[in-house]
């Protein structure tokens, strides 16, 4: 099939055109290159540099294409960054997401799969893991964007028939992880250390998060497409919850434990809690997460091993 993705440059949505790519489908990918890196993009791909806000552009990129399903990855990813600039946020991760939605729904794509997020859709929950019909209370507008796109989709499904998957992800880590900016603290306590730098935990270091290897997300992405009839929201992470200290020293035992559990300030209004439910992608796609948490922190340590960005 011809498939669009955007955010192919960057750290899932490379790993899912990678995928895509192996099982003979044809890929265009769209990307700015704001946060993505060129070499995360598969030679085998097309590859269109433009911006999804750009609608004049993108319009013409579908007119030209005419792909049959459109992978969405492009996003303002940084929380915080919202916070601080919520317009900015809104016009990237609200109208630019929009301007696709209806280009898709134009050319009539067979399905749209959108890369969603769980843990800043549903806020802190006393239910964890957390399933899908849980009352959503974002807190940031990262969150609040990403609930809005769940609700145009199912707008477009029930009006025009538009198929969708949105997977709300846990936190995501692994190899190709952008280090910089405020998104993933894998990466940047991985990055910090093969640099010789000292990680600051924020806080008391007890907040827990559901991480997520990426190549169990890449695999939960592969089959919203092979289980063409699934329509609606979807849950991917493993319902474990880890806290950032442990996090830490898991990471630490990659370094014969040579760095000290150092903590700062706690970030304001930081999340305290999330653990996602997977049960309901595990009934209808079959999904289980493959790779245990010290595994995957063992292969991300060894991708930053020999491809650490100095």
């Amino acid at each position: 099939m011809k498939i669009l993705l955007t955010g192919g440059a960057g750290f899932i949505g490379s790993h899912v055109a990678d995928e895509l790519i192996a099982k003979g489908n044809r890929i265009v990918i769209i990307d700015n290159l704001s946060t993505g890196f060129e070499q995360n993009i598969n030679p085998e791909s097309k590859f269109i540099k433009a911006d999804i806000t750009d609608f004049k552009k993108i319009e013409k990129i579908f007119a030209e294409e005419l792909p049959e399903i459109v992978y969405h990855f492009a996003a303002q990813i940084d929380v915080r960054k919202s916070v601080s600039d919520p317009l900015f946020d809104a016009q990237t991760n609200i109208m630019g997401t929009l301007n696709l939605i209806k280009l898709s729904n134009d050319i009539k794509v067979k399905k749209f799969i959108f890369s969603s997020t769980g843990g800043a859709i549903y806020g802190d929950t006393d239910v964890r893991p957390t399933p899908e019909n849980h009352p959503e209370w974002p807190l940031s507008p990262y969150g609040i964007a990403k609930l809005a796109t769940d609700k145009f989709l199912n707008y477009y499904n029930e009006i025009f028939g538009l198929k969708y998957v949105s997977l709300r992800y846990g936190n995501v880590y692994g190899p190709r992880q952008n280090p910089y900016g405020e998104a993933g603290v894998v990466a940047i306590f991985l990055n910090k250390m093969f640099k010789g730098g000292q990680p600051v935990i924020n806080g008391d270091g007890n907040q827990t998060r559901d991480y997520v290897y990426v190549e169990d997300v890449a695999r939960a992405n592969i089959l919203a497409l092979e289980n063409m009839d699934k329509i609606g929201i979807y849950n991917v992470g493993t319902s474990i919850e880890t806290s950032v200290n442990d996090l830490f020293k898991e990471i630490n035992k990659n370094f014969d434990n040579k760095y000290k559990q150092v903590h700062g300030p706690a970030k304001l209004g930081e999340q305290k809690t999330s653990c996602l439910n997977y049960e309901k992608i595990k009934k209808d796609m079959n999904f289980m997460p493959e790779t245990d948490f010290s595994e995957g922190i063992r292969e991300t340590y060894k991708w930053f091993l020999l491809n650490n960005r100095r």
